[in-house]
């Protein structure tokens, strides 16, 4: 499972996507909207991406966690459009036989997405709002992916 959304991730779902009988260990990060961030009340953050190139992204990360871990399968989904405090914005599901390369597949498989995925993340707080660097690209630099949606190239 590969995906990005507009709706509510089902980590159960995410989960079953990998979920196999020789996996004795499955490990999930969920990635929630917390109400601060750099001494500011959030009240909430919009997601915006180009669905077909983030999916590709994802999908070689999928791709890259079965060539460094072979016996690991891995699902990521991240969604998009106003996510309210407490909802999970991304969520990636690593199994494996064994729990060390699921935890360590899991921990790079975020790693990874969080800076090579074109994912945009505005955050709405108290005061304002500002596109908030830490994820794909910065707003300031669309590197590689040009400019975010919405913007001239």
């Amino acid at each position: 499972m590969i995906a990005i959304t507009d709706q509510v991730i089902d980590p159960r779902a995410v989960e079953a996507a990998v979920a196999r009988p020789d996996a004795g260990a499955l490990c999930t990060f969920q990635g929630l909207v917390r109400n601060h961030n750099i001494g500011r009340t959030v009240h909430y953050l919009e997601y915006e991406a180009y669905p077909e190139m983030a999916e590709a992204a994802m999908r070689r990360i999928a791709e890259q966690v079965a060539e460094r871990w072979p016996e690991a399968r891995a699902a990521l989904v991240h969604r998009v459009g106003r996510l309210e405090i407490g909802e999970a914005s991304v969520v990636i599901a690593i199994s494996s036989p064994h729990r060390a390369e699921a935890f360590e597949a899991c921990r790079w498989a975020i790693d990874t997405l969080k800076t090579s995925v074109p994912v945009w993340k505005k955050e709405v707080f108290v005061g304002g709002e500002a596109w908030v660097e830490g994820v794909a690209v910065s707003p300031l630099d669309p590197g590689p992916f040009g400019s975010r949606p919405g913007e001239d190239a």
